[in-house]
């Protein structure tokens, strides 16, 4: 079937796609069966080298919960710190004011610049001359504060390209009814621009997740990948069994992560599609339309 991007292949070119088909098959087989048949020449996929975690409990209890434990709360407390921060920014980056602007403007272009594993190995420097954390605790807050750092700045663009993705219809109507920069920003455009956010916002989120191993390799940080190397080194050196097991739970953890924004953008997409709008004669004998902001507006004027 043709369409307006996409014209259907004729004989040939569909016995040309069965031979590139085919070829990409075969090529696919022979790097499976050269991954496979390293992996076994090298002794690691051996059963006593993956036994481990079929049959017993303690690899999870004694190396891979405490690191999911640490990567969990340095992922939420970076995202808890990072979001507002980032949307502050955002918000910032869109003042009227030019001092506002360049400030901000001038926060989020350096912090975003920086690679996030410079910034924590900053913040672990500057956390071990300056105050008196204690060496333990210390990777946790250089991660947490490194995480911020970068993410905020990034979630900031991501908040100022949301704002500006509206049309300026909607501003333009606030305004006619008498709203504040600050109303039509907080019950106008923040609440229409958090959907079409989400998916940046949520890829951001599992970034987080993911860059909390920077910290276990370079901060010694006791997070999720950084339980492979004892791990291993307690159940025969099996290194591959160690990274598969703990990249399946990164797998099963951000996949996780993703379905449930997923779900909570579907519901905000359909309670937007619910949620008409109302068109009535305003003060002046004009017609005003009045949407998902018609609980704050009273007789036109915004309260």
């Amino acid at each position: 079937m043709s369409s307006v991007l996409y014209d259907a292949p004729g004989p040939r070119g569909r016995r040309r796609n069965v031979l590139y088909t085919l070829v990409f098959l075969v090529a696919l087989a022979a790097l499976v069966w050269w991954v496979y048949d390293g992996l076994k020449s090298k002794g690691q996929l051996d059963w006593i080298k993956w036994e481990p975690f079929f049959t017993s409990t303690q690899p999870y209890t004694t190396y891979i919960w405490p690191g999911l434990q640490n990567t969990l709360i340095a992922a939420t407390l970076a995202l808890v710190i990072a979001l507002p921060l980032g949307a502050f920014f955002g918000i910032s980056r869109l003042s009227d004011h030019r001092w506002v602007r360049g400030v901000a403007g001038t926060v989020v272009e350096f912090f975003r610049a920086i690679p996030v594993l410079i910034l924590m190995l900053f913040a672990n420097q500057a956390y071990s001359d300056f105050t008196d954390i204690d060496s333990e605790v210390r990777p946790m807050y250089a991660v947490v504060t490194g995480l911020v750092l970068y993410n905020a700045s990034v979630l900031a663009e991501i908040v100022r390209a949301g704002i500006q993705s509206l049309p300026t219809g909607q501003t333009d109507a606030a305004k006619a009814i008498g709203m504040r920069k600050g109303q039509t920003m907080r019950y106008v455009l923040l609440p229409q621009s958090v959907t079409a956010m989400l998916p940046a916002i949520v890829s951001q989120m599992v970034v987080i997740v993911k860059d909390t191993a920077l910290g276990g390799a370079m901060l010694s940080f006791p997070e999720l990948l950084a339980s492979v190397s004892p791990m291993s080194a307690n159940y025969g050196a099996n290194v591959i069994a160690s990274f598969t097991v703990v990249a399946v739970i990164f797998v099963v953890l951000n996949f996780a992560l993703t379905s449930a924004a997923s779900l909570l953008e579907r519901k905000m997409r359909r309670r937007k599609k619910s949620t008409g709008a109302v068109v009535h004669a305003g003060p002046g004998g004009g017609l005003e339309t009045i949407g998902p902001a018609a609980k704050h507006i009273d007789d036109g004027r915004a309260v």
